[in-house]
C-alpha cells in the first residue's frame, strides 16, 4: 500500500483536527484521524443534489419565461450547508440554470481554501462558477437569517442527523434547527439531509414539523456499488393544512 501524504491540516472552530491527506489518485480528509470524505466515493453526495434539484431537470437551457411554471418566484436560490469536495455543488450547478444563485455555508476556512486549490479540479473547479457565493460560518447562522429565501437547503454537515467529529453538530438536525431549515423554505421548497445511515427518529421529527417526508437509499458510488447511504427529502407544503 502506497503512503498517505499529508496535504494541509487544520483545527475546526470546535477544535476538531482535520487533515487533507492523498494516498496515490484519492484524496482524503480526516476528522480526529478518522475518514470523514473521500474523493473515491462520492455518489450519494451527487445523489443529494440530484434528488433536491429535480425540479428543475431538463430546465436548465430553458429561457427564463419558459422556467415560469416551475418556480414563478424567480430564479432558484439554493443553499449547501458543507462544501466538502465540491462534488454535491458541482452537480448542483449542472442542473440549474444560469440565473440560479447557489450559497454555500462552509465552516471550515481551510476546506474552501483546499477546494480552491488542491481539490478544485476533481469537480471541475466548481467555485469559480460566477453562481456561486461562499459564506464562511455555520450553515444554522444562515438558515436563521434566511426566512422565505430558498427553493432547496441541502444539509451534509457532519456524518448526518448522527453526529461524528462533534455534538454540537447535533443541533442542526435538532427540532429547532429542522424549524429554522423549514422556515428559510419558500413554500413548495426541498430540505434534502445527506446521512451516513437511516435514522427514523430523525425522520419522525420531519414528519412533526410539518414536512412531507421521502426516504431514498443510495450507494457511496451509485452504480458501481459501496456502503448505502440515506438522503431525506423534506418537502415544505405549498399551504398550510388547514386544522
Amino acid at each position: 500500500m502506497k503512503p498517505m501524504e499529508l496535504l494541509g491540516e487544520t483545527v475546526t472552530p470546535d477544535g476538531t483536527d482535520m487533515k487533507l491527506t492523498r494516498r496515490d489518485t484519492e484524496y482524503i480528509i480526516l476528522a480526529s484521524g478518522k475518514s470523514l470524505m473521500s474523493s473515491r466515493m462520492h455518489g450519494s453526495e451527487e445523489a443529494l443534489a440530484t434528488l433536491a434539484c429535480q425540479a428543475w431537470r431538463g430546465v436548465r437551457a430553458a429561457a427564463p419565461a419558459a422556467r415560469a411554471t416551475h418556480h414563478d418566484a424567480g430564479p432558484p436560490c439554493v443553499l449547501v450547508g458543507g462544501l466538502g469536495m465540491g462534488f454535491t455543488l458541482r452537480a448542483i450547478l449542472d442542473l440549474l440554470p444560469a440565473d440560479a444563485r447557489i450559497v454555500v455555508a462552509e465552516l471550515v476556512p481551510a476546506v474552501v481554501e483546499w477546494n480552491r486549490e488542491i481539490l478544485g479540479e476533481l469537480a471541475g473547479h466548481p467555485l469559480k462558477d460566477k453562481r456561486v457565493r461562499v459564506e464562511l460560518g455555520d450553515v444554522a447562522a444562515v438558515l436563521r437569517a434566511g426566512r422565505g429565501r430558498f427553493d432547496a437547503v441541502l444539509l451534509d454537515v457532519d456524518n448526518g442527523p448522527t453526529p461524528f467529529t462533534t455534538p454540537e453538530n447535533a443541533k442542526l438536525y435538532g427540532d429547532e434547527g429542522i424549524a429554522n431549515a423549514r422556515a428559510a423554505l419558500k413554500p413548495g421548497g426541498v430540505l434534502a439531509v445527506w446521512s451516513a445511515r437511516p435514522n427514523r427518529r430523525f425522520e419522525q421529527r420531519l414528519r412533526y414539523a410539518g414536512f412531507v417526508v421521502e426516504v431514498e437509499n443510495v450507494r457511496g458510488r451509485l452504480k458501481k456499488g459501496g456502503p448505502r447511504h440515506t438522503i431525506f427529502l423534506a418537502h415544505n407544503p405549498q399551504t398550510e393544512p388547514r386544522p
